[in-house]
């Protein structure tokens, strides 16, 4: 696809509306993209190293598996009820991605326990299958993006969407939501992850939310962290190189 400055032109004038896809979906593609390149240059003669890179896939796959059900439960839900028929493709793509899921848990589980010998094939044959994976999960996400995206916007207002948006959060379990958080917020430009940390100073105790700075702060860097604390007009830990 060819993008000129006239399509440029046009994007920015359309308006700025609640978009519950953009960052999860920035923390589903940096999880991704984590996952193939561990596994891809995982030492295969270091038992240690490969159970560590495999772990990253299986926590993957777990990570997708919860963020299907979100989505299936909250998101397809509300444009069902005022789109019948919208969602269908893409629920059916989440079908086949749940089946993907567990073929790649499967195989990923099985080359951990794999003899050194047979290792080698093992591995190419789950970073292939995971490449796929990864491929037609970032087609997919750019369907939900736009297509969902256009439907959600024509039938809801910003303030529903944010209602939609802060059920699915209430609905997460707290140690998944730090999961969730560990590749959410630092793949986020320093005015969403602001925009997502004052929001959620604001409705979280605030035990919760410092338990998600603490996640988060080792996966930024130390501007990263000071421009953030600025941000939320609390002290950044001394040392921390200035804004």
């Amino acid at each position: 696809m060819k993008i000129d400055a006239l399509e440029l032109q046009r994007l920015a004038a359309v308006p700025n509306r609640l978009d519950m896809y953009s960052g999860i979906h920035k923390a589903m593609r940096a999880c991704m993209a984590d996952a193939l390149l561990a596994l891809g240059r995982a030492d295969l003669d270091d038992t240690a190293a490969l159970a560590a890179a495999t772990q990253r896939v299986l926590d993957l796959m777990d990570l997708c598996e919860g963020h299907l059900a979100h989505e299936n439960v909250h998101i397809h839900r509300a444009i069902e009820a005022r789109a019948p028929g919208a969602a269908d493709a893409i629920a059916h793509e989440h079908e086949q991605h749940v089946r993907h899921i567990d073929a790649l848990r499967a195989c990923t589980l099985a080359l951990k326990m794999a003899r050194p010998e047979l290792r080698p094939a093992a591995a190419q044959m789950v970073y292939r299958e995971l490449a796929l994976f990864v491929a037609d999960n970032f087609r997919h996400m750019h369907v939900e993006e736009t297509a969902h995206n256009a439907v959600l916007w024509a039938h809801y207002t910003d303030a529903e969407l944010a209602a939609i948006h802060d059920a699915l959060v209430a609905s997460i379990p707290p140690e998944k939501m730090m999961g969730f958080a560990r590749w959410l917020v630092p793949f986020l430009n320093p005015a969403e992850r602001l925009g997502l940390l004052g929001d959620m100073r604001a409705k979280a105790p605030p035990p919760a939310f410092e338990a998600v700075l603490d996640v988060v702060r080792p996966h930024l860097d130390d501007r990263e962290w000071h421009q953030l604390c600025n941000g939320l007009g609390r002290p950044a830990v001394p040392g921390l190189v200035e804004a």
